[in-house]
């Protein structure tokens, strides 16, 4: 009887975690801070306070959730992009997502080596965490505005190409820094293979996906969303397992898909709409959960990570994102729109947990730095979104999230 008793406290526990996220939606717009700042800062806070949710979830437990909220928010994110946005936005969507992540995984390296007397090897796991913006986060601010000309395709796009980029490289960093015998040559060898077999996958599964639910008579549309939803997930387990990058191959999957246009479409894309916002406050409240907040003050964790977030914001993102918009003359204030909106969130905190399951030294500090970095981004960069796009004079349009 104990037993259930005990698990009737943690389901009461996680059910009011559930709720408190629900009304953040409502908190969030009255005070202007994106929403996922508040799961993210209020389940750290609760995690810290109330035994029974700190213990409900470990890491590596959370690794897992985070991972399967990551391929429904990509998979909505690349069927909301469609075939026709991207390739208006492809040039610099690949040129942030993959160059762009390679330079601030270095230039954070470098900042943090030097600037703070970092190890090498911890330097680039950091940098490779810290490099990725954040698909769930983007996703969530622009849900209410529309942006003018390609700016929002190549922030969304940006934000799910450099994911997988910033995976496939941080797990080679690790490897680096836990192998002693590693080698940069080896480390880009497997990452280009992880690229282009997660490419290829994710062509092949889009079109598969696609003549299936064009062809096949399924009933209604619960069961083609549902339906959907396994192909998917089977396919991000298939690429995984053939030693691509499943996130880019559910990514591209969900950007072929996006241009079907038949009378049960929009019902299957509402469902993974939902699925996607469910998936963005889970990815949030479980990784919240996970941070100890006591850690923060360990190696003045909350001392690098308030510097780092600094420059990054304001040196290191447009050091990077000008060169590169302006060789697709991309107009400049959308290029300082598009710098600004560089917003860290779920997948650095996924890598950083990466970092820690995969053994990487003084883990548990690279991860508490994350967090306050992740923490500054969502309140400080999110929520001032709107007001940079008034002072840059862009044609902001508010709308009504679906």
């Amino acid at each position: 009887m104990h037993d259930v008793q005990s698990f009737g406290g943690v389901v009461l526990a996680w059910g009011l975690v559930g709720t408190a996220a629900l009304l953040a939606h409502r908190i969030a717009k009255v005070i202007r801070i994106p929403a996922p700042a508040l799961f993210l800062i209020g389940a750290a806070v609760a995690s810290t306070h109330v035994k029974a949710i700190r213990d409900a979830v470990d890491l590596h437990r959370a690794e897992n959730i985070v991972t399967l909220a990551l391929i429904v928010i990509l998979f909505d994110g690349g069927l909301h992009l469609g075939g026709r946005r991207i390739r208006d936005a492809a040039a610099p969507v690949l040129l942030l997502g993959v160059v762009g992540t390679f330079a601030t995984t270095g230039l954070i390296a470098v900042f943090a080596h030097f600037g703070f007397g970092l190890d090498w090897k911890f330097s680039l796991v950091l940098g490779a965490a810290l490099a990725p913006t954040d698909p769930a986060v983007v996703f969530a601010v622009l849900a209410t505005q529309r942006l003018p000309g390609r700016t929002s395709a190549i922030l969304e796009g940006e934000s799910g190409f450099n994911d997988p980029a910033g995976i496939a490289l941080l797990l080679g960093f690790v490897h680096l820094a836990t192998h002693p015998n590693g080698s940069i040559a080896a480390l880009f060898g497997t990452f280009a293979a992880a690229m282009l077999v997660g490419s290829g996958l994710g062509v092949l599964g889009g079109y598969v996906l696609r003549w299936f639910l064009g062809t096949q008579p399924l009933r209604g549309t619960s069961q083609q969303s549902l339906f959907a939803l396994a192909g998917v997930v089977a396919l991000y387990g298939v690429t995984t397992v053939a030693h691509g990058s499943g996130f880019l191959a559910v990514l591209i999957a969900g950007v072929v898909m996006g241009d079907l246009r038949r009378p049960l479409d929009r019902a299957v894309e509402h469902f993974h709409a939902t699925l996607a916002s469910l998936g963005e406050i889970v990815a949030f409240v479980v990784l919240g959960v996970t941070v100890a907040l006591r850690t923060l003050t360990v190696g003045h964790a909350w001392l690098i990570g308030l510097g780092i977030f600094a420059v990054l914001t304001f040196v290191l993102r447009p050091l990077v994102c000008f060169p590169l918009l302006a060789a697709v003359r991309l107009p400049r204030r959308d290029a300082t729109f598009v710098a600004w909106a560089g917003l860290k969130g779920a997948v650095p905190l996924l890598l950083g947990a990466l970092a820690v399951s995969g053994g990487v030294p003084d883990a548990h500090r690279l991860y508490a730095i994350v967090f306050v970095v992740v923490a500054l981004s969502v309140v400080i960069q999110g929520g001032s979104l709107p007001w940079v796009a008034r002072k840059l004079a862009l044609d902001v349009d508010d709308v009504e999230p679906q």
